[in-house]
């Protein structure tokens, strides 16, 4: 039988995740004791993003729940406490920010916390948290046609793997002489455990409980892979082995590891590690 195998939530756009044991689920992605998926991003002067793509150290900035506030540690430096009340939405100040194509409103979180992620990364940038005011549409080519919003993500709410999936990579890994690679590399939302390798590319819809999801877009990867998440620092990468058999013509030959999906039903509905999944094949 399926499972929910594991479960991941993002704070903050490509630093560390939180690993839970159960989490809400909403149409925007996962949430947790007031805090989304992707809610917060870091991004230049511009208002550009930041990732692990240009800026690896970003992988050792981890989050934590501490009551009210999210905590946020580096090494060598002092935690920082994000406050987790949002702000007034008529009177925080506010930016512009940039995620890739879409231009998206974001508070501008305070300069004592501009200065910590400057240090922290070594560039010039600040901290951002998702409008109450805005909104972020997916891609309707993908969805056909079902609306779809999310915050900071690279473009849909949620991200689905399946552990078989990772095994079979490690086993074409372990074949050419390198070292396995953790699910962290993907930085998947939901781990599903029980199914073969790649069966949720070809799912229909999965559901967990009331929670019913839709898989939309094979997930493109770039070289986040390579990047070890408990250093900061790149490494071997997965992609020359992907390359054999991971190129999807649906996205123009990129090569793809997990299942993007949204949110059908179940909106604010629980879901849990070790939780029987339904999956739904597509043929």
């Amino acid at each position: 039988m399926p499972v929910l195998s594991a479960i991941t939530l993002y704070p903050i756009k490509s630093c560390a995740g939180l690993s839970l044991q159960e989490a809400t689920v909403t149409t925007l992605g996962l949430m947790t004791e007031q805090i989304y998926d992707r809610e917060w991003m870091v991004v230049d002067n511009d208002g550009l993003c930041l990732t692990q793509r240009e800026h690896p150290r970003m992988a050792l900035i981890k989050p934590t729940l501490n009551g009210a506030t999210l905590e946020v540690q580096a090494p060598g430096m002092l935690r920082l406490a994000i406050p987790l009340d949002l702000p007034d939405p008529h009177t925080a100040p506010t930016l512009t920010t940039q995620v890739w194509d879409d231009t998206v409103l974001a508070y501008d979180c305070d300069a004592l916390t501009a200065e910590w992620f400057t240090k922290a990364i070594g560039v010039p940038c600040r901290l951002a948290r998702f409008h109450a005011n805005a909104e972020r549409p997916v891609s309707a080519k993908w969805t056909n046609g079902v609306q779809a919003s999310t915050m900071f993500s690279d473009g849909y709410p949620i991200l689905v793997a399946g552990a078989a999936s990772l095994d079979d990579l490690n086993q074409k890994l372990a074949a050419a002489g390198r070292q396995p690679l953790p699910m962290n590399r993907f930085r998947p939302n939901l781990v599903i455990g029980g199914i073969a390798a790649f069966e949720e590319d070809y799912a229909d819809s999965y559901r967990i409980g009331e929670v019913l999801l839709k898989p939309v877009k094979p997930c493109p990867r770039c070289p986040m892979p390579s990047i070890d998440q408990d250093t900061g620092a790149f490494g071997p990468d997965p992609m020359d082995i992907m390359q054999s058999y991971r190129a999807k013509p649906e996205v123009d030959g990129a090569l793809c590891f997990g299942m993007n999906a949204i949110l059908i039903a179940g909106q604010d509905q629980r879901v849990r590690v070790g939780q029987e999944i339904e999956v739904s094949l597509a043929f």
